[in-house]
Formats: C-alpha cells, sequence, structure tokens
C-alpha cells in the first residue's frame, strides 16, 4: 500500500515497504503475495489473508479468528462516515484484538490523531496526499480530556 504510516513503539513512521495488497472486489483473482480481502470474501478462505471490513460489517464476527489473523483493516468509504472509528473502539476495548489494526479509504491528516485515539496503529492515507504531510497529524493534541484505547481515564481521574 501506498502512503502508509504506522505506529512503531508509539512513534510514527512512513512504511516504504508494505507487503500487503488491499482487494476490494469479492471475486476475481487475487494477486500473489499477502492480500486484504473484503469479509464476504475472506469468510471463504479464513486465517489464510487479512481481512477489511466495511461500515456495515459486524466486528464480532472476527473473535473466533483472532489467534489467526494478522491484520484487520477498516474502511472508512468517505471521511464524513464514522462508524471506523466505533468499530475499532470495540476491537480493541470489548472485543481485546491485539493486532495491527488499520484505516483504509478515505483517510486524511485531519482524522489520523482521532484515529489513534480510537485504537488505529497503521494508517492508508489517502493516495493523493501526502504521507509526509500526515504524519503531522498524528502529533495529535497535547491534552486529551475524554477516555481513549490509549488513555481510558477521562481528564478528571489522572489528576
Amino acid at each position: 500500500m501506498n502512503n502508509l504510516l504506522r505506529l512503531v513503539e508509539g512513534v510514527a513512521r512512513i512504511v516504504a515497504d508494505d507487503p500487503w495488497v488491499l482487494v476490494r472486489d469479492a471475486e476475481g483473482e487475487l494477486p500473489d503475495g499477502s492480500v486484504i480481502l473484503p469479509l464476504s470474501r475472506w469468510l471463504q478462505a479464513p486465517a489464510q489473508h487479512a481481512v477489511w471490513l466495511g461500515p456495515d460489517d459486524e466486528v464480532e464476527s472476527l473473535k473466533p479468528w483472532f489467534d489467526a489473523l494478522p491484520l484487520i483493516a477498516l474502511d472508512f468509504p468517505s471521511f464524513r462516515d464514522g462508524r471506523g472509528y466505533s468499530q475499532a473502539y470495540l476491537l480493541r476495548t470489548r472485543l481485546g484484538w491485539t493486532g495491527e489494526l488499520r484505516a483504509v479509504g478515505d483517510v486524511l491528516r485531519d482524522q489520523l490523531s482521532h484515529m489513534r485515539q480510537c485504537g488505529f496503529d497503521s494508517f492508508a492515507v489517502r493516495e493523493d496526499k501526502s504521507a509526509e504531510d500526515a504524519l503531522k497529524g498524528l502529533a495529535g493534541m497535547s491534552v486529551l480530556y475524554g477516555r481513549s484505547v490509549i488513555e481510558p481515564r477521562p481528564l478528571f481521574r489522572r489528576r
């Protein structure tokens, strides 16, 4: 994937050699190598590839395969669609997913800090945007008031 950012020990880095290829169609021939498949196609051969979920897919359906899944990608079909944030939060907090969680689709710099707070640790920034510029979006805010995956205590509990 082009324009991929990944958190490595809490530090955001541009990934130059990502092995994963996102396959958006539910049919057709697969490319060689590591692929990320839509849920409907992935269910035909679970645990052989990574999976991506659309906003309408239920994250709970993946729990039986957590041990074998190398990566879960959550799709943002539009920057205005925030369901991926909820899916990420559920995966990290209620379901206990600890593997790589990647944001794909209409991923922009302004969203990255909030995505990180919801549990994403890799970000496929939209290809027409600069990955170097997007790194600045991961700097985020200096003080977070509410709870997040990174800091589950609200500000008033941290004093």
